[in-house]
């Protein structure tokens, strides 16, 4: 682990009162008002996050569009400009498909395609691109370039309306504008579940963004929101965090992402892997875990059907919006266990019951 990384609005947040906590390399504000106040005016009103640690490329050039659909998992071609597409970066590890990232691709042109990996991935992805990339193209690390910040939540087109920004896009479209002055990439993504959109104005011009959005989710009834919040918010989606779901260990079809392969492509980082793998069937799957009883879940835990182990988990937290513990764990698929059928997870020598669900633990309302 290098030095800590500091995002372009660190100052802001202590004068905000964040919490701060290292994260993926990065200092990152964890909380405000609270994790559960912050989840909770998300889910009803808008939440401000400033994930600027986010990774961002570029890949430039003639036929740049072609060269990411014959590295990345998922079929480029389904989209067109004006809009992004979640992706997986793999690599065979052992005979497996391992993730070295999950990301959003941005489809610009045929000849420029901007991605937004995980912070501490970033350079493994910039890397496995350039290794591979033909004379012509240039693959470049923006890291620092631009800053991203989510507004998400019910209110969030209200918010981005009031300041003039477009709102109208589809889910997964993207469009280019200008607020006082300063150039922004407007996305209709997010990573909470919630209605909502990532705005990318430019790393050393990001204030001038936050703070306007700071007094327009304040005037909406809103909170600035922190990591806590954001795990909180993903993990009742079930959306997969990599080091978490996804990893150089855990395959994409044992992560339940194999909607994002584009199965019908001739070629992708991991494609034989992972068309072997689909044909034998992953040998575990990912599952929510819901508590019946009392119990805080946490990653790591392990999961047993009677006193038989049968998993771990790989995600947990409580639930502000259900109120109960809930969990994403790696079941074995020869442990046959279905939805609905009860499990228990080990916390700390306590036995907690859960039901075995599928997630999202509630119900999405991106589109």
């Amino acid at each position: 682990m290098g030095d800590i990384q500091h995002g372009p609005l660190e100052d802001r947040h202590r004068e905000l009162g964040a919490t701060f906590a290292e994260f993926g390399g990065w200092l990152m504000p964890v909380s405000y008002a609270g994790t559960v106040a912050e989840h909770t005016a998300t889910r009803t009103t808008v939440g401000l996050f400033d994930v600027s640690h986010l990774g961002k490329a570029l890949v430039r050039g003639p036929g740049a569009a072609e060269f990411v659909n014959s590295a990345f998992t998922n079929d480029l071609r389904r989209i067109g400009p004006g809009k992004a597409q979640y992706t997986l970066c793999c690599k065979e590890v052992g005979g497996v498909a391992g993730v070295i990232d999950d990301l959003i691709a941005y489809y610009v042109s045929d000849d420029e395609i901007f991605l937004v990996p995980n912070a501490a991935n970033t350079a493994a992805v910039v890397a496995a691109l350039q290794e591979r990339a033909p004379a012509g193209l240039t693959i470049t690390d923006e890291h620092r370039s631009y800053a991203v910040l989510a507004v998400q939540g019910p209110k969030s087109a209200e918010v981005l309306g009031g300041l003039g920004l477009p709102t109208e896009m589809d889910y997964m479209g993207f469009a280019d504008a200008t607020f006082d002055g300063v150039p922004v990439r407007v996305c209709r993504t997010g990573y909470t579940g919630e209605h909502g959109y990532e705005l990318l104005p430019p790393w050393d011009r990001a204030t001038v963004v936050f703070d306007a959005l700071v007094d327009a989710v304040g005037s909406a009834g809103g909170e600035l929101a922190g990591l806590g919040a954001r795990d909180t918010l993903r993990t009742e989606m079930g959306y997969p965090l990599h080091g978490h779901e996804l990893s150089l260990e855990i395959s994409p079809l044992q992560a339940r992402c194999g909607w994002a392969i584009g199965w019908k492509k001739h070629a992708f980082w991991g494609r034989e892997a992972l068309l072997a793998e689909k044909q034998a069937g992953p040998r575990r799957l990912l599952r929510g875990l819901r508590a019946v009883g009392r119990g805080v879940l946490r990653p790591g835990l392990a999961v047993l059907d009677g006193d038989k182990p049968v998993g771990v988990t790989t995600s947990g937290t409580f639930s502000p919006t259900l109120k109960v513990g809930i969990a994403l764990a790696l079941i074995d698929a020869a442990a046959n266990i279905d939805d609905g059928q009860r499990v228990t997870v080990d916390v700390r020598g306590r036995a907690v019951e859960c039901e075995v669900v599928k997630p999202p633990f509630v119900e999405p309302k991106t589109r």
